[in-house]
């Protein structure tokens, strides 16, 4: 939700939308009626998977990432897990590839890999007394477990609290905070009819994040303001009044404005019982303002404060295309995050056709300790390892664009591996110096946009010889954790040509296993 990107609705348009919807909702009561009638007649209503299937065949289209069957998405929202499902939510434009007419998608999966598409959430609307429209920004879900809010009709129930955006005639007018509610696993939402809940009277106020802090028995939400770099603090018994605890910001990365902040435990490897609190956010990226990226701070929070305890920037990912990170409310026994795969500084253009935008591999979170200074690490959730097809024996004769790579280097400098390598196109993962890069300059499709093109970094550690890599390639998508987790890169690739893999370099691979992945949707 990049404040520099131009508003692409307009009155009319909006018009038509409610026009489309209206037909939209007739289609579905006709749907309705046809499949009672089948099933009076004794026969059941033929699939859509082989539809499904043609949906995702096409050029660049990843096969294990989450992307819409259509049309445009950007950030993950409300990623909680209720009764059995993980559910994610999403910034989606119904009526276009393009940002725009902002609505919240949904999905749901039992495994976080394979995923159900249900029918919107919570769509934009107008205010029936000023005409005014609204869309539903980015925000969370959270499982009110002993009804603190009064709105479930059992023990409990789904509440969204999110960011609603009112504009008109494509100018901003103000950034409150509403809440919704489902009663039934959260396929129908009502918007609570005293919203907002939280309005401080501004036209960049957004993204909040809700968690219940349960030493306090109390509801914690942090939300931007984003134009001030500056975090707040909310604290709530009941979910629908809420008070302000403190302020966080004007440190680290201000390049650019700050988005969907988050703050979470996370345990410390190898040493037992020891945990830090991690606010992470999204702006600015290590490779300067023309992009964005996020960044965290590790510290202590005391259930009214939060307080960091480094002394610069870490960022979470060192690719163009990891931005917007949530993680997963309701899970219990680990921390996951899903993330936005693009980058404001293209995502509007980047070549796809029917789709634009997909998420990350959902990836487990924790903390490493060093020379006395906290560092994040990632892994990809066990789970992926059930995307395991037929293992590749030679990985220089497979020509396919869905494979997972284990590889362990010897510590020589060099280029490791060419990726979709054909004539005068290729991607590099190379390493120089401690230094990992990730070159997709040369990687096909790169002249869309000017700053595309280019040579992402990440710094290993160099008191040993030690470089793993753990490499994801889906098509359009390549995911690199480097030294079992310790640093990422994420990049959107377009190539012209087949996957083939090159490794100029065989003498230095210690060791090497390579899978094909098999489709999420077929």
């Amino acid at each position: 939700m990049d404040e520099d990107r131009e508003f692409l609705t307009e009155d009319r348009k909006f018009e038509r939308k409610l026009i489309t919807s209206r037909n939209t909702n007739i289609m579905k009561i006709n749907y309705i009626l046809f499949c009672l009638l089948t099933l009076l007649m004794g026969c059941k209503p033929k699939t859509s998977n082989n539809n499904r299937e043609a949906k995702y065949s096409e050029k660049y289209r990843p096969q294990f990432h989450f992307t819409p069957e259509k049309n445009w998405i950007n950030d993950p929202n409300g990623l909680v897990f209720y009764e059995g499902e993980y559910h994610l939510f999403y910034q989606y434009n119904p009526y276009g590839d393009k940002w725009g007419h902002m609505s919240w998608g949904h999905a749901v999966s039992k495994d976080m890999l394979h995923w159900e598409h249900l029918p919107i959430a919570l769509e934009e609307y107008l205010d029936p007394k000023t005409n005014d429209s609204t869309m539903i920004f980015s925000g969370t879900a959270v499982v009110d477990k002993n009804n603190t809010s009064g709105l479930c009709e059992g023990k409990d129930c789904l509440v969204a609290i999110y960011t609603s955006y009112l504009h008109k005639n494509n100018t901003g007018l103000r950034q409150h905070q509403s809440l919704a509610y489902s009663n039934d696993k959260g396929r129908t939402w009502k918007r609570y009819d005293k919203n907002p809940i939280l309005d401080i009277q501004r036209k960049d106020f957004r993204d909040p994040k809700v968690f219940w802090y349960e030493f306090q028995q109390k509801w914690v939400m942090v939300l931007v303001v984003p134009d001030l770099y500056k975090v707040q603090l909310y604290q709530s018994k009941n979910l629908l009044q809420w008070d302000l605890m403190s302020e966080f910001g004007k440190v680290g990365d201000t390049t650019k404005i700050w988005e969907c902040p988050d703050l979470y435990q996370l345990p410390v490897e190898n040493e037992s019982g020891k945990s830090k609190w991690v606010l992470s956010l999204s702006g600015g990226h290590p490779a300067g303002p023309a992009f964005v990226g996020m960044q965290y701070f590790i510290g202590e929070f005391d259930g009214t404060k939060f307080i960091s305890t480094q002394k610069e920037a870490k960022y979470i990912d060192h690719g163009k295309d990891f931005y917007a990170g949530i993680v997963y409310n309701n899970v219990n026994d680990r921390t996951v995050m899903i993330g936005w795969i693009n980058n404001w500084t293209y995502a509007n253009e980047v070549p796809t056709s029917t789709w634009r935008g997909g998420f990350s591999l959902p990836r487990q979170l924790s903390l490493k300790r060093k020379n006395d200074e906290y560092f994040l690490l990632q892994k990809t959730i066990a789970e992926a390892k059930s995307l395991r097809s037929e293992e590749i024996k030679d990985l220089e004769k497979f020509n396919g664009s869905s494979l997972e790579i284990e590889l362990e280097w010897n510590g020589a400098d060099g280029t490791i591996l060419e990726l979709f390598s054909n004539r005068d196109e290729k991607t590099v993962i190379a390493k120089r110096d401690n230094i990992v890069f990730v070159n997709r300059a040369g990687s096909g499709i790169v002249d869309f946009q000017s700053d595309f093109a280019s040579n992402d970094q990440a710094s290993i550690d160099g008191t040993n010889q030690k470089l793993s890599l753990h490499i994801f390639v889906d098509q359009s998508i390549i995911e690199v954790f480097v030294n079992d987790g310790e640093a990422s890169i994420t990049s959107q690739v377009f190539p012209r040509g087949e996957n083939t893999i090159v490794i100029p370099m065989k003498e230095n691979v210690k060791s090497i296993r390579a899978w094909e992945l098999k489709s999420i949707w077929k």
